[in-house]
């Protein structure tokens, strides 16, 4: 029997693609472009709802893909308007991946629209949480990824099989995952699918800078940091100028106001570009396609050789 009828089945049947590899969902940069060529290639793209051009794309994206596409939902950003909901039913989205903030405030008005609902969850606790709240599905996304997360939280190897062991739903593994070898970890620790953030940023279809992709791809093993200023998000980013200034605590410097500068303009010192560690095991700007490719069609012969390694 294959790996994908083995052990992915859930997340595939969940999510209706070929591959259980979802792209993240990463505000102002998962546009219809993105999320199109990675649903087009067998995945699942993303289109994230915070942005006014972000809700504009959930429609858009239809003139680029008829293969399943998600909303993310921030509940954070939208606990006071459940408004939210309808702009994505009439969108025709089906699959929501909800954050930052209390599942239980959405979960069932998204299921009664008829919508399956994965929410991203970066501790034990919060696992527990959403399963009482009826979600689908986790993402479980340990701390080595890029953009908001806890200054306590646990790494991909240690907080996913802690999850996988204590609550039964599908679970897609976030956080270092970026090749068929990181896929296959996750795999092995109780994942049955993967989601990609950094890797997608790294990619040819990627809207945002060449900036800021070849600072990604330019990262070692230090090339990150976790920033932690009061008043603001705690954040993975990449060690740029800023970033740096940040952990000397400059009090000039302003976090986020101009990260569109940074993202779609270049300028690598406008603000702190959310991205995680795996950025140092990226060596190559890759088209979509083959990245999902690669990432799944390569994971048996990943497994096969850590098998000849026991």
């Amino acid at each position: 029997m294959s790996l994908n009828l083995l052990v992915a089945n859930r997340i595939q049947a969940l999510l209706g693609v070929e591959y259980p590899i979802v792209q993240a969902p990463m505000t102002y940069i998962a546009r219809a472009e993105l999320a199109a060529a990675v649903s087009e290639a067998g995945g699942l793209g993303m289109i994230e709802t915070l942005t006014p051009e972000g809700r504009t794309d959930l429609l858009r994206v239809r003139e680029l893909t008829d293969k399943p596409v998600a909303g993310n939902l921030m509940i954070q950003g939208w606990k006071k308007d459940p408004s939210i909901v309808d702009v994505l039913a009439e969108t025709g989205i089906r699959h929501v991946f909800s954050s930052a903030g209390d599942p239980a405030l959405f979960t069932d008005r998204l299921h009664d629209a008829g919508m399956v609902v994965v929410h991203v969850v970066g501790s034990l606790r919060a696992a527990v949480k959403a399963a009482d709240a009826g979600v689908d599905a986790l993402v479980v996304e340990g701390v080595e990824g890029g953009g908001f997360k806890s200054a306590l939280g646990a790494s991909t190897m240690v907080l996913l099989p802690l999850v996988a062991s204590r609550v039964d739903l599908p679970i897609i593994a976030a956080g270092g995952i970026c090749d068929a070898r990181s896929a296959a970890a996750a795999v092995v620790l109780g994942a049955e699918g993967v989601q990609m953030g950094t890797r997608m940023l790294a990619s040819r279809e990627s809207l945002v800078h060449n900036n800021f992709k070849d600072a990604i791809v330019a990262a070692d093993d230090s090339g990150t940091v976790m920033i932690d200023i009061p008043g603001n998000p705690t954040m993975r980013v990449l060690r740029t100028g800023l970033a740096a200034r940040v952990a000397a605590h400059d009090p000039e410097v302003e976090l986020l106001g101009k990260v569109t500068h940074l993202y779609f303009d270049g300028d690598m010192e406008a603000s702190v570009a959310n991205t995680g560690q795996v950025s140092s095991r990226i060596a190559e700007l890759l088209p979509v396609a083959e990245i999902v490719r690669r990432t799944w069609g390569d994971i048996e012969a990943a497994l096969d050789d850590a098998r000849a390694r026991i």
